[in-house]
């Protein structure tokens, strides 16, 4: 499949002066409903992953294979861009050159490589710990190695933020802004002042996640060079739970059209595509 549009459509949105909330996905109906909606760009996370593929909560066992292929089928979809978080790149930065690979044929129209210190380490405990800048550099020129179209968007991601000080993570986004990346991704940037500061020295347009109360303000971040600002992931969340409420129901004894469920068929049937499924019949089987 040819993936051009929907990554000339993210880089535009990149290249743009607005900043915008991405649609979480997490499988192909879900991609179909947010470019439905009219989302500009649909976000596949590492931790909803790890849920919709597995099963298991976000502690990098999710191989890059696993990975690969929901993002393919997610990307194959529809048309909506798809920026999706690569974590680590499943290793050293050898690994990030076979992520990217994998990622770019699997139709994503973006792709975020953090330095956080992944999986968790023997004796870690609960504490979050970053590589140093030279190996987190050496990642991104990695990444930015292995990309074939250049088409695709590849950010550096930190959480340096919240996870050090204001001060490593602008050596970070200074570091890795001249690899060749296309944008920042931070995480846990939650005052004025830090993202004020952030943008007089980034060069490049902003992803945010984990974001504060306080600068959740589209107009405000989009002045700020911020293109994307997450607003988590409450779509498969609720997926699941309106999947556990059903089959509770029917457990106890609900019978199934009284099973409180608001189902547009309509609506169903055109996501579902339908109509191009009886064209379909019509002209290759009738």
């Amino acid at each position: 499949m040819h993936w051009q549009k929907q990554r000339e459509r993210f880089r535009a949105h990149l290249d743009g002066d607005k900043c915008t909330h991405p649609a979480s996905v997490f499988d192909p109906m879900s991609a179909r409903v947010a470019d439905h909606i009219g989302f500009e760009v649909g976000m596949f996370a590492g931790s909803v992953a790890s849920l919709t593929v597995l099963g298991d909560p976000d502690h990098i066992v999710l191989t890059l294979t696993e990975f690969a292929q929901q993002a393919y089928r997610i990307c194959r979809a529809s048309e909506l861009p798809i920026l999706v978080d690569a974590d680590h790149g499943y290793g050293n930065a050898l690994n990030v050159r076979r992520t990217v690979e994998e990622l770019e044929t699997a139709g994503v129209s973006a792709l975020s490589i953090e330095d956080t210190v992944l999986p968790r380490q023997f004796g870690a405990g609960n504490k979050t710990s970053l590589i140093s800048i030279a190996e987190g550099v050496g990642k991104m020129r990695a990444a930015v190695s292995a990309r074939q179209d250049p088409g695709l968007v590849i950010a550096a991601r930190t959480s340096a933020v919240s996870e050090t000080d204001l001060e490593d993570a602008i050596a970070r986004i200074t570091a890795y802004q001249e690899t060749g990346v296309d944008a920042i991704f931070l995480v846990g940037v939650k005052t004025k002042k830090q993202i004020e500061a952030i943008a007089r020295v980034c060069q490049l347009p902003l992803i945010l996640g984990g974001s504060g109360s306080d600068i959740i303000d589209l107009e405000y971040l989009g002045s700020l060079g911020v293109r994307i600002s997450l607003q988590g992931h409450q779509p498969a969340m609720a997926a699941i739970m309106a999947t556990y409420d059903t089959l509770m129901a029917l457990r106890e004894g609900v019978q199934p059209a009284d099973v409180e469920t608001i189902l547009d068929k309509d609506l169903l049937n055109k996501l579902s595509r339908v109509d191009d499924y009886d064209r379909w019949i019509e002209d290759f089987l009738e």
